[in-house]
């Protein structure tokens, strides 16, 4: 049949709206499911690309491609919290193969581009993959600001450890999202949302 496999992988992802997150949606009724996360940070990556410290390197369409796929892993190997130390132990691996299972379903060369994307936003590494993840990592950390933080209550996160996971990743892409992450992070800490 035409397009049986695009038609297969599309219907996999489906599986992303059952994957829930940690985080909790702003108004705490729920967690987030990973296609709402997804859908988010896609939108946001286009409202933040004017702060971002290298945009006229930066490709959009790139980054909402890298944003749209990356999380797709979480259909196989679960969403990692972040701040859970052991639970990130071999996340890589677990994601990679993951990445590799699903994007299997696709022919080449998407199957291939598909994971390349993937890889390079794990890695961190290009002005694309930088603004990309600084995005991923801010949506978390706003819902929880805005929100009455569950997701961190419930797992004692500490300042430093958003400090070091988020701020860091945020601030390597933008001045003004840096800028805002402190101000918002203080706030969060004044509220009583963070332990020291």
């Amino acid at each position: 049949m035409i397009l049986e496999k695009e038609i297969q992988f599309i219907l996999a992802l489906d599986a992303l709206k059952k994957v829930n997150r940690r985080n909790f949606n702003l108004d705490d009724s729920r967690r987030e499911n990973t296609a709402e996360h997804s859908w988010q940070i896609v939108v946001f990556a286009q409202v933040l690309l004017p702060y971002a410290k290298d945009k006229e390197q930066i490709d959009l369409l790139r980054v909402i491609r890298m944003l749209s796929i990356h999380d797709v892993v979480e259909i196989e190997a679960g969403d990692t919290f972040i701040f859970d130390e052991s639970a990130m132990t071999g996340k890589y691996d677990r994601e990679l193969q993951a990445a590799k299972n699903t994007f299997g379903i696709l022919d080449e060369p998407l199957s291939s581009d598909f994971l390349n994307l993937w890889m390079e936003f794990e890695a961190e590494e290009t002005p694309d993959a930088i603004f990309a993840c600084a995005v991923d990592r801010i949506m978390p950390f706003l819902l929880n600001v805005y929100g009455s933080a569950k997701s961190w209550t419930e797992a004692e996160v500490k300042v430093n450890q958003v400090e070091n996971i988020v701020g860091k990743a945020v601030k390597r892409a933008s001045l003004e999202m840096g800028e805002a992450f402190d101000f918002l992070l203080k706030k969060a800490l004044d509220e009583g949302k963070l332990q020291e």
